[in-house]
């Protein structure tokens, strides 16, 4: 699914094919690896989730990926259900906060250890995100974000947006505009990353390791 891209002064390409192509194959390989080793948790996650709170376990949401000079990609971001099925049905689209009341106890739990995040790695298989890279977020407040934000858009330029990324293991989930604005550096640090293989490879892997370090401790959020 794709959209127009409304303003982008025609940036270059400056990530090199060849760590485009070692990122698809290593992504690739990575959440082959994950499904195959998560493969006996996802029963019990979804049983659990279908117990605790009426509705389904997964669910799909519309979210902006990478962006081009002449287009951004739309997709459908799929998660474990962590909120209640009828969470924004009076507010909208709105960030969830520090103990919000519309998260539900098995979603409290797979948020803090991020299994919520683990359905993604179906979407990396179909080149829709990768394991590590900014993430994405909802179209409408993305545009929002884009008009308070200086270089906000920029961050995915030619950057498939990831299920973990160097914003995420530093600082956790956005419950405000300013946390949004302290994470700007690190998506663009990232990217910067990707124009140099090493960079890109060491980047790729101690961002994991450190995902990893979160989600024994039960960090997330």
């Amino acid at each position: 699914m794709q959209t127009r891209t409304a303003a982008i002064d025609s940036p270059t390409n400056y990530i090199p094919a060849t760590t485009l192509a070692a990122k698809r194959c290593f992504d690739i390989a990575v959440s082959l690896l994950g499904l195959a080793l998560s493969a006996p948790v996802w029963p019990l996650l979804i049983l659990a989730i279908r117990l605790d709170s009426k509705g389904p376990a997964l669910f799909r949401q519309l979210r902006v990926g990478r962006a081009t000079p002449t287009y951004t990609e739309l997709f459908y971001m799929i998660k474990f259900r962590t909120m209640r099925v009828d969470a924004e049905k009076e507010t909208g689209a709105v960030w969830a906060t520090r103990n919000d009341p519309r998260v539900t106890r098995v979603g409290r739990f797979l948020r803090k250890t991020r299994l919520d995040e683990l359905p993604q790695l179906l979407n990396v298989l179909r080149g829709e995100m990768s394991i590590v890279g900014p993430r994405p977020e909802r179209p409408g407040i993305s545009n929002n974000l884009d008009r308070a934000i200086p270089y906000y858009i920029e961050r995915t330029y030619f950057v498939t947006p990831g299920i973990t990324g160097m914003a995420q293991v530093r600082q956790g989930y956005d419950a405000c505009l300013e946390d949004v604005k302290n994470k700007i550096g690190y998506d663009h640090a990232y990217s910067l990353c990707l124009s140099n293989f090493s960079s890109w490879l060491k980047t790729d892997i101690e961002i994991i390791l450190r995902t990893f370090w979160v989600m024994i401790r039960g960090r997330g959020q």
